[in-house]
This record gives structure tokens, C-alpha cells and sequence, in this order.
């Protein structure tokens, strides 16, 4: 961070701006007061510092800990969220391809990580009739971590 002032300026705005609403008990924004806030608030001061910075590493870490916020508040707050452990590899890709359209670096990872998670959130909305695709679902459950590592393995003997 070439400019960390700039950064820790937009930080404190954020953040004081949070606990002035936290004190005033503004009625409409109950439902933010919790530290799901937190992360969102430090994951948009980020992104936003990326942006004016132009100092686009800092957008997988705005990115991730945006989406991280975002779905612990939506689990604390909204029924229909889903609370599925497949949202942990989503958030990353995002992160990864956030980061990777203004680098151009990272999208394998990126579109990884969401080819793993989003059949593994769909899988727990699908009908009966998808029979089949539950089975496979099942057996790539039950070995994930190997193809991670088997991934993770290639990417790191593959020559440049």
C-alpha cells in the first residue's frame, strides 16, 4: 500500500461511521449492528482504496472479506440463505476472478474453486428426479480435498 494514510483514513471513516449509526439506534439499520458489518465495511474500504489506489492486488482481499461479511449477515438475517459449506470456496473464486479481470492473473483458481461450489449449492435444491446427479454430487463430496490437492499438485510442477 503505497498511500497507507489514504487507506487508514478511508478505514476510520468507515468504521466511526458504523458506531456513530450504532449509537444514534437509527431504526432501519437495526439489523447491521453486529460484526458481519464490520467485515463488509473493511472489505468495501478495500475495494474502494483499490480502485482510487489503482492497486488492484488488494481486490481479492476486499472481494473475500466483502462476501465473507455479506454471508454471515445474510446467514444471522434471511431463512433462504443457504448454510452450506460451499459458499466458503465460492466467495474465494469470486475473490480470485474479482482480482484476475483487472490483473489478468488468477482466473484458474478463480473459476475453480466456483466449479467446485456452485453443483455443490445447487445439489441441495435439486428434485427428487436428478437422481443420478445426487450420486455424483455424493462421490465428488467424498473426494474434493483429493482433487484440490491434485490440482494444487499440477499447478505448482507445471513449468511457466
Amino acid at each position: 500500500m503505497k498511500r497507507n494514510h489514504t487507506f487508514a483514513g478511508y478505514l476510520l471513516v468507515g468504521i466511526g461511521a458504523y458506531f456513530l449509526l450504532k449509537q444514534l439506534q437509527v431504526p432501519i439499520l437495526t439489523d447491521f449492528y453486529s460484526w458481519p458489518t464490520l467485515l463488509i465495511i473493511i472489505g468495501a474500504v478495500f475495494l474502494f482504496y483499490s480502485h482510487t489506489a489503482k492497486e488492484h492486488e488488494h481486490l481479492f482481499t476486499g472481494t473475500l472479506l466483502l462476501g465473507l461479511g455479506i454471508h454471515f449477515h445474510g446467514i444471522a438475517h434471511y431463512t433462504f440463505w443457504p448454510q452450506h459449506w460451499a459458499m466458503f470456496p465460492l466467495i474465494v473464486g469470486v475473490a480470485f476472478l474479482v482480482r484476475a479481470l483487472k490483473t489478468k492473473s488468477g482466473y484458474l483458481p478463480g473459476i475453480i474453486l466456483c466449479l467446485i461450489s456452485l453443483p455443490m449449492l445447487l445439489s441441495i435444491q435439486l428434485p427428487d428426479w436428478f437422481q443420478q446427479l445426487y450420486l455424483t454430487f455424493d462421490s465428488l463430496k467424498m473426494y474434493w480435498p483429493i482433487i484440490l490437492i491434485a490440482i494444487g499438485i499440477y499447478m505448482l510442477m507445471r513449468k511457466k
